[in-house]
């Protein structure tokens, strides 16, 4: 994939990507109040696929569904010199592609074309080249990323009942 980035500091913290009083809205009108308290209108700038890149302990926080308000906002990936664990297993059960890749706020200017293998977990600067590499997904969690997210996943195994 590749997208446009939009560059973000460390701890960037689920009350950031999904404000209390947003959290309460219909999914369709979260994603508007996404980095409303520190980045006003951003999400209005927001194109479908861009990408979110950040520094380290993306997501730190609550265990609120901030990945799906990322989904829904539109973000192709999010990349971050490393990712709070509650938040990256949000990401992998709303199916929101993430890698950890070390170093990668370096990598990057807001602007920049980012080019994303996801299965390689490699990463690159469209406009300087540089190239890092990121952590895989195990497979399992792979399956779901697939599948759609984790509900999706049982659903097709036929463990849950759909909705």
């Amino acid at each position: 994939m590749r997208g446009k980035v939009w560059l973000f500091g460390d701890d960037i913290n689920t009350d950031l990507l999904q404000p209390a009083d947003a959290a309460f809205l219909p999914l369709e009108e979260q994603p508007r109040w996404c980095m409303s308290p520190n980045r006003p209108g951003w999400s209005d700038l927001v194109q479908p696929g861009d990408v979110l890149v950040a520094g380290r302990n993306f997501g730190t926080g609550s265990s609120r569904p901030a990945a799906r308000v990322l989904k829904h906002l539109g973000l192709g990936c999010l990349l971050a010199d490393s990712i709070n664990g509650l938040f990256f297993r949000n990401c992998v059960n709303y199916a929101f592609p993430a890698l950890e890749v070390p170093g990668v706020s370096g990598l990057f200017t807001e602007g920049d074309v980012a080019e994303i293998d996801f299965a390689a977990a490699r990463v690159t600067n469209v406009s300087s080249g540089e190239r890092l590499p990121g952590i895989t997904w195990p497979e399992p969690l792979q399956k779901i990323l697939e599948a759609g997210g984790l509900i999706p996943l049982l659903v097709a195994e036929g463990l849950v009942e759909p909705q």
